[in-house]
């Protein structure tokens, strides 16, 4: 069987190895044909130490914790981030 593969955007790591990841979804309704924009938070396993903007592949797994069923695969692309 097929993992599912979701592409969404890191926004916050504060747990330890463990990110939330936001997962934007646009579709037309069925009856009134307008664009509806609906958003989730995942929260993903994360070894590769991802920072909030970045934009990253998650993976379907087995459970991980109460919360955790989806693996970080890879990071598409990292945020631009200024330190002054």
């Amino acid at each position: 069987m097929a993992r599912r593969r979701l592409i969404g955007k890191v926004t916050s790591n504060q747990m330890m190895k463990t990110v939330v990841v936001q997962i934007d979804n646009s579709y037309r309704h069925p009856l009134y044909g307008k664009v509806v924009h609906r958003s989730r938070n995942y929260m993903a396993h994360d070894e590769k130490t991802c920072l909030p903007g970045d934009i990253v592949e998650i993976v379907e797994s087995a459970p991980i914790s109460k919360n955790k069923r989806w693996v970080v695969q890879n990071v598409v692309q990292r945020a631009v981030h200024v330190s002054e």
